[in-house]
């Protein structure tokens, strides 16, 4: 069984609520009948105005809904520190993108599947205000699955949301990396932290941040083994890994990779796509309370039905 095998398999085994906000978009609909005829969630499409919804599926007009001033006062009362009133609140949870995060923050849905026809500047913004982090995160960031045909499979973080994160974030994709990786493949993690030296090969400012971040994750109580800073190489290659860091738990055997920065991390996962022919499975949006996904909006049906059986996955304990 391949990866999005399994992954429809186990979601299909939990059958989780997800809600689809811009049900305008014929893709999301034949998503949803998709995932009900075939039970693998059970879809809430949240209605835009003049969409025709077929008969079967499951929709929520935001202007008409009963939960509106509730999913509102909730909104109001996590913004009116920055000035926001009650009113304002209305307006905002009425756009389908934030009244779907709502769903989520409150418990109504499971998770979000957003973005088909919108930027994901605007998803983030409505999952980070209606949502939130989760504890223990300090950033938002996000980690791609690289599925190759002999059923190998890898996580790349972050590869599309956090440009040059500090330390402390840093330490926080690799954290939420791990806890993504076990949730979605059901495979325990071994994290490598990324960089262009082994073990103390070379000295720079932009190692000595790989450090911090994993010192910072070492102070954790960890249920998974982590080691840096490690090149690639050393990281998935066990005769390298041998010379370059004998001692190490994780090097020679590493599969879920933590890039320093986006540069990296994004130029990498296409060159693996690309070049190695591994299958891409994101992003997959991490750290916030309640998942909440993001698609591109080039995705196929076929990818948001991919999608939404992932955050099925990521609401799981």
């Amino acid at each position: 069984m391949d990866i999005i095998e399994d992954i429809r398999s186990r979601s299909k085994s939990s059958l989780r609520t997800i809600v689809f906000p811009r049900s305008s978009d014929k893709r999301i609909i034949k998503a949803a009948e998709y995932l009900k005829e075939n039970k693998l969630a059970k879809p809430i499409l949240i209605q835009n105005e003049g969409a025709g919804i077929p008969e079967g599926l499951d929709f929520i007009d935001p202007v008409s809904d009963e939960n509106l001033k509730k999913y509102a006062r909730a909104f109001y009362e996590r913004r009116k520190h920055k000035g926001l009133t009650e009113a304002e609140a209305i307006d905002v949870i009425k756009d389908p993108l934030f009244f779907a995060a709502a769903m989520v923050a409150a418990g109504d849905a499971d998770g979000c599947v957003a973005g088909s026809v919108s930027t994901t500047g605007d998803v983030l913004r409505a999952a980070i205000q209606t949502i939130g982090l989760k504890p223990g995160s300090n950033v938002v960031s996000s980690v791609f699955l690289m599925s190759f045909d002999d059923g190998r499979v890898f996580t790349y973080g972050d590869c599309a949301v956090v440009p040059y994160p500090n330390a402390e974030q840093l330490a926080t994709i690799a954290m939420d990396s791990a806890q993504t990786h076990k949730k979605v493949t059901g495979q325990a993690p071994r994290v490598s932290m990324l960089s262009f030296s082994t073990k103390g090969s070379a000295q720079h400012e932009r190692i000595d941040l790989v450090r911090e971040a994993l010192e910072i994750v070492k102070s954790h109580n960890l249920d998974f083994p982590i080691d840096g800073e490690l090149q690639f190489d050393a990281s998935i290659i066990p005769d390298i890994a041998k010379r370059k860091a004998p001692d190490s738990e994780v090097a020679g055997k590493a599969n879920v990779f933590i890039f320093p920065n986006l540069d990296a991390g994004n130029i990498s996962y296409k060159i693996t796509e690309r070049l190695a022919g591994a299958t891409a499975t994101g992003p997959i949006i991490q750290g916030l309370a309640k998942p909440m996904m993001d698609l591109s909006r080039g995705c196929s049906w076929e990818d948001i039905v991919n999608t939404a059986c992932v955050c099925s996955l990521m609401g799981s304990n």
